[in-house]
């Protein structure tokens, strides 16, 4: 016959650490768990008093709970969590649950403790997390919201929010949907179409007015995202942020671009043609100094026209996509040998070279090709255009055998001098190359080679061929 088996071997294989304490919190009995979660052996825990390892800040309360279940108070709490001292003076978290033995020999109580220090250091990291969360939303200008897949029910919404889009926090949670009526009637159907798309799972970036308390006047940028999750939507998160003021600054850019360029096409046409009656009807001394005023009024027009492509570049800039430059560097190219057939004109490109930019990139190598052209001092220009691609960039190269650029020209374009009166760029076109640079997330760089001239470099991501 086989006897029993030993139970306190059998105990010493749990992954709970036992414990038997008396009524002062002598330990009696602990199971080899001890060593384990603490790294104490149990006998030398064995005549000690298990408080005397609590934390601190934890002492009172748990012996306050062990006192109510010693006392057998009916709301005594049989669970407990708190830190506990190990070997190593270091603290472990154990979850403990206090029972009285039953068993009319033994004398004492049982005290069943799991490790759970993994858990509560999860959980309080997720708590300091979430009170980082909420004091940003508190302290953002930006409405953070959260709905429902289906716009039923408003999961979160940030304090900005009344003051963007004019009604309470309140009445939103109360009716989700009423977020609709501070929306620019003109703007509604629209809004409507994006909440469907983002409840079928497609992200949503829109503009539109909203507060009927400032007439809707203020202009709110919207970008959303669909939670998915098993290949349901379950929520939508996003944020609104006021673009009113730059709204308002595109619509002035805009006024003043059309205003100007009216008037300056205007008045040069006036003095282009007054220039050529002079030079028809004076003396053939004039000829040279009309030649110069048609010259000029003919520059003044050219560069009002690059200010309106700067003006509509900045209003509506686009996004970069995927743009082939060796093409783009090849047809800059070709359209130089025809416009300017006396220039020296080479081209060295890949087969393809695609690098992420706006797709009228290819203006500002142009205008970077003329320049070197027109403003050449040699009787035969010359112009080399260069594409290079490494594993990650794709750079155009732009060089000439021009007077070197003046260094306060580049130097206020490309931010490393603050315009002034006396330091500042007056190349319109320069201007017009940094920006389509700067919005395709490129970088421009401007050199003097050895050898004299201009060295001017693109440099852009680049993106699968």
């Amino acid at each position: 016959m086989v006897s029993p088996p030993d139970t306190s071997v059998l105990l010493d294989y749990t992954q709970a650490k036992l414990a038997i304490v008396d009524e002062e919190g002598t330990i009696t009995y602990v199971n080899a768990a001890a060593e384990r979660i603490m790294g104490c052996e149990p006998e030398a825990l064995v005549g000690t008093n298990a408080f005397a390892y609590v934390h601190p800040e934890d002492r009172e309360r748990v012996t306050a709970a062990f006192a109510a279940v010693v006392a057998d108070d009916p709301d005594a709490a049989s669970v407990i969590e708190y830190r506990y001292r190990t070997a190593d003076d270091d603290w472990v978290w154990l979850q403990s649950r206090l029972t009285e033995i039953a068993e009319a020999d033994v004398d004492g109580y049982v005290v069943s403790s799991y490790d759970v220090t993994d858990r509560v250091a999860a959980q309080r990291e997720r708590e300091t997390t979430e009170t980082r969360l909420q004091e940003i939303a508190a302290k953002t200008s930006d409405v953070l919201w959260m709905f429902s897949a289906d716009w039923s029910e408003c999961l979160f919404v940030n304090p900005a929010y009344e003051e963007v889009y004019g009604p309470s926090i309140e009445a939103l949670y109360d009716d989700p949907r009423s977020f609709l009526d501070a929306v620019h009637p003109d703007d509604t159907a629209v809004v409507e179409a994006e909440m469907r798309r983002l409840s079928n799972g497609e992200p949503a970036d829109m503009e539109y007015r909203v507060n009927p308390d400032t007439e809707y006047r203020r202009w709110v940028w919207v970008q959303a995202e669909p939670i998915v999750v098993d290949g349901e939507v379950e929520r939508i998160v996003g944020f609104s942020r006021d673009v009113t003021d730059r709204r308002r600054r595109e619509q002035q850019l805009v006024v003043m671009d059309k205003l100007l360029r009216h008037n300056i096409r205007n008045d040069m046409n006036v003095v282009i043609g007054e220039a050529e009656h002079i030079e028809a009807d004076g003396p053939p001394e004039m000829a040279g100094r009309t030649r110069v005023i048609r010259d000029t009024a003919a520059q003044l027009i050219m560069t009002a026209e690059k200010q309106r492509e700067i003006i509509e570049l900045l209003t509506s800039p686009g996004t970069p996509e995927a743009v082939d430059l060796s093409s783009a560097v090849t047809r800059v190219g070709r359209a130089m040998r025809e416009r300017y057939p006396g220039a020296d004109i080479e081209v060295d490109v890949p087969e393809t070279a695609s690098a992420f930019a706006l797709t009228n990139i290819e203006s500002a190598i142009g205008e970077l090709a003329e320049n070197a052209i027109v403003h050449a001092s040699e009787e035969t220009p010359m112009l080399r255009l260069v594409c290079r691609t490494t594993a990650e960039t794709v750079t155009v190269e732009v060089v000439d055998d021009c007077e070197p650029i003046p260094e306060y020209e580049y130097r206020v374009i490309t931010g490393d001098h603050e315009m002034d009166d006396l330091y500042h760029s007056s190349g319109v076109g320069l201007w017009l190359v940094y920006w389509l640079v700067e919005l395709s997330d490129g970088d421009i760089e401007f050199e003097t080679p050895p050898s004299a001239g201009n060295r001017v470099r693109l440099t852009f991501d680049r993106a699968a061929d």
